[in-house]
């Protein structure tokens, strides 16, 4: 019988203009507040959690949308 073993989410890092980013978040997803996207460098890990509460989603989804907000705002 096999066990899964208990995979880490992959440390992500925030990159770009924030502001920029979590304005375009706010407008996709008018329920995040500006507490919610607070951001301090090195503390990705706590917006994550954050993020992942409000939206109901998990870690990887998470990632996913800041990604795409990443190149969005480029």
């Amino acid at each position: 019988m096999q066990t899964k073993k208990n995979i880490k989410p992959e440390y992500y890092k925030v990159t770009g203009d924030w502001g920029r980013q979590s304005s375009l978040l706010q407008e996709q997803y008018p329920e995040l507040t500006d507490d919610d996207l607070e951001f301090e460098e090195g503390r990705e890990d706590e917006l994550i959690r954050r993020l992942e509460v409000r939206l109901n989603k998990n870690h990887d989804e998470v990632v996913k949308i800041i990604t795409k907000g990443q190149l969005q705002s480029v």
